[in-house]
């Protein structure tokens, strides 16, 4: 009887743990910075840049005016991040009426803390980030 209760249990534990498998971590994409970032008609680019990842959109950094080599203070999280999700970061230039796109860094994102660096169509940007 005593095998019997002990297997019972064991089911129900793994049945209970069964949806756990997906867990979703903590992310924080921070150290969010460019270097030659390019000029148009209107002048030195107004950069700033837009973090997403997977489906989840987690807002955007201040815009910098003038500065070909910005600098963001602004973190972002995301809760419900999980490992191999897509982290997205999207730099444009702030215009009156349209803004214009620089380029777009993507990677799927692990466990741990990496930076990386993204070679844009002119410019880079820098990022780093932490799953946990």
């Amino acid at each position: 009887m005593v095998a019997l209760t002990s297997s019972c249990s064991l089911v129900l534990v793994l049945l209970a743990l069964g949806p756990l498998t997906a867990v979703a971590a903590q992310l924080r994409v921070f150290n969010i910075r460019a270097s030659g970032l390019p000029s148009d008609l209107l002048g030195i680019t107004d950069g700033y840049v837009e973090v997403s990842c997977g489906p989840t959109y987690l807002g955007e950094t201040s815009v910098r005016h003038n500065d070909a080599n910005p600098w963001w203070d602004e973190e972002f999280r995301d809760s419900s991040a999980l490992p191999n999700d897509v982290l997205r970061l999207t730099v444009h230039d702030h215009d009156t009426f349209l803004d214009d796109l620089l380029g777009t860094c993507q990677r799927p994102i692990k466990v741990g803390t990496y930076s990386h660096d993204c070679y844009l169509d002119e410019g880079t940007l820098s990022y780093s980030y932490t799953l946990a």
